[in-house]
């Protein structure tokens, strides 16, 4: 099963179709954006899909539709990505976003190449910890050639580093040492929108939101269900539960005020009410709130921490 979610320029989710999986997107995908054009009276449309998703042939239909599309591509695999994209020597526009309480520094570009537009993003961080990575996979691959080829068998990390210099003799490959350091940090982009680099890079990241809230935040995947209407019915629970996260964070947003989702969660789980009588009165109290879950109160305008319920009998 395929599940896609609709979202707006805003990031408002609007709908969730499903179609079965194992199948040509030319023959499903397409057909379903059609549907939801129609259904929505929508005038333009853009595709945003991850890496492989979307083969040459669907975004020939999409193109002859005149239906836009953001589409990651294979920077490693894909020769005219790999050799001449990632060759250009534009400087990225940089773009400072918060994510878990810290800035993170991004950058996109836009290169042309045979009439195609690609963005060239990086992000930054991503790219130090690229370049750690490496280097602590190159300490230990100079150790181990110290003590013999036998030292290397078995270890996949060390493939891509070397190279064969005689017989059962081996060495760093510093050429592909150098080759792998120009991917640090790197995500290309296909597409056919006039979306300034940065703005095509946010709307691809939000594909990042949609999969974790999908399937992650609200366990979505794996469903075991013997019918389509009850795999129907626990998508759209999903589905509301993700309408409901983006309500309740517009309206913290709208007090000035960011929370951590999963402290909210953990916040809202803590809290407690207890019933009580007093004076012949009997009330309704709720446990003091942590901070997250308070903003989560306040935006929702639920009532106070105590409430009077009807009097006893």
């Amino acid at each position: 099963m395929i599940l896609a979610v609709l979202i707006d320029g805003d990031g408002n989710p609007v709908c969730t179709e499903m179609w079965p999986g194992n199948t040509a997107e030319v023959t499903t995908l397409v057909p379903v954006i059609e549907r939801l054009r129609t259904r929505f009276s929508l005038g333009k449309v853009c595709v945003v899909a991850d890496r492989g998703m979307i083969s040459e042939e669907t975004v020939a239909e999409l193109e002859a539709r005149g239906l836009f599309y953001i589409l990651g591509v294979r920077e490693r695999s894909e020769k005219i990505v790999r050799d001449l994209v990632l060759t250009d020597s534009a400087p990225f526009v940089p773009l400072m976003l918060e994510k878990r309480k810290k800035q993170i520094e991004y950058g996109a570009k836009s290169v042309m190449l045979g009439g195609v537009r690609y963005i060239v993003c990086i992000n930054y961080e991503e790219a130090e910890k690229d370049a750690a990575a490496r280097e602590a996979i190159l300490k230990n691959l100079k150790r181990d050639l110290k003590k013999g080829a036998k030292a290397l068998v078995g270890n996949t990390g060390y493939r891509r580093y070397l190279k064969t210099v005689g017989k059962n003799s081996f060495a760093v490959d510093e050429a592909r040492v150098k080759q792998d350091a120009r991917f640090d940090g790197i995500f290309v982009l296909r597409t056919n929108t006039d979306l300034n680099p940065l703005s095509a890079m946010l709307r691809y990241k939000q594909l990042w939101t949609i999969e974790q809230t999908t399937k992650h935040l609200f366990a979505t995947r794996p469903i075991f269900h013997k019918c389509d209407e009850t795999i129907r019915g626990h998508v759209f629970c999903s589905f509301l539960a993700l309408v409901l996260k983006k309500a309740l964070e517009d309206k913290i947003a709208a007090l000035s005020e960011t929370v951590s989702w999963p402290d909210l969660l953990a916040d809202l789980d803590a809290l407690a009410e207890t019933e009580i009588e007093h004076e012949g009165k009997r009330f309704l109290l709720r446990s003091s709130p942590r901070r997250s879950a308070s903003l989560a109160l306040r935006a929702a305008g639920l009532p106070p921490t105590v409430r009077a319920l009807h009097r006893a009998a």
